[in-house]
């Protein structure tokens, strides 16, 4: 049987070494020890590590994934599909809970953006005019998030790209603010701006359910919330 070193096994499986560490310390994957303390793995880690990306990329926790593992060593197809299925049913409705939000947001800046294209009253702004869009109220939202486990789905490039792309957004904001949850980011209003943010907040909370995103929209600025289980 092959063994591999960390980083045989992250050269093979394109998950860096600093990824392996952490799920062998989260008990997801195991390392056997050579008499100099070196990690070491079969090709019995390798299929477990591919099954643990595999899980990730379909956004589950890493509760979730552990508890497929055990089920994963009983050795029968039929009762990882048993238990994987109700977990994709769940990440598929809190998708299209998030993708209703964002419509109805993309709605929102679609109805304003008609108002603002009309011709302007003479004068000042008045209760007319369109600048002032008053939204409809708004119902409470359950706070699930705050009961989901802390895990990104995302690892190695594509974890760096995201990265990247926050902090590129972040230098745009105009504000910046600390809240008791997390932090509110305001930036003036600029051509596609919304659509940018929209698009990202979604790409994040489709591989890490456990942020709330929140976006309001008023006449001068946009105000981005982020909120992370304490």
């Amino acid at each position: 049987m092959a063994t591999y070193r960390i980083s045989q096994l992250a050269e093979r499986s394109g998950v860096p070494a600093t990824t392996l560490r952490f799920y062998e310390t989260a008990g997801l994957l195991p390392a056997e020890r050579t008499a100099s303390g070196y990690r070491v793995y079969d090709d019995a880690a390798v299929d477990r590590l591919a099954f643990i990306t595999s899980a990730k990329h379909l956004g589950l926790a890493l509760d979730e994934i552990r508890e497929l593992l055990d089920v994963r060593e009983e050795g029968a197809c039929a009762s990882i599909r048993a238990r994987l299925l109700p977990l994709v049913t769940s990440r598929i409705r809190d998708t299209d809970g998030r993708v209703a939000d964002l419509r109805a947001f993309a709605d929102r800046l679609t109805g304003v953006r008609t108002a603002l294209s009309g011709p302007a009253p003479p004068g000042a702004c008045d209760p007319d005019c369109g600048c002032t869009q008053a939204g409809p109220p708004e119902s409470p939202r359950p706070e699930t998030w705050r009961h989901t486990p802390v895990a990104c789905t995302l690892d190695g490039p594509a974890l760096t790209e995201r990265t990247t792309q926050w902090q590129a957004l972040a230098t745009e904001a105009d504000h910046r603010e600390r809240t008791d949850e997390g932090v509110r980011l305001s930036f003036p209003p600029r051509e596609g701006l919304a659509t940018r943010i929209a698009d990202l907040a979604a790409a994040e909370q489709n591989c890490c359910p456990f942020l709330d995103i929140t976006l309001h929209l008023t006449p001068s600025s946009l105000h981005l919330t982020v909120h992370a289980p304490k």
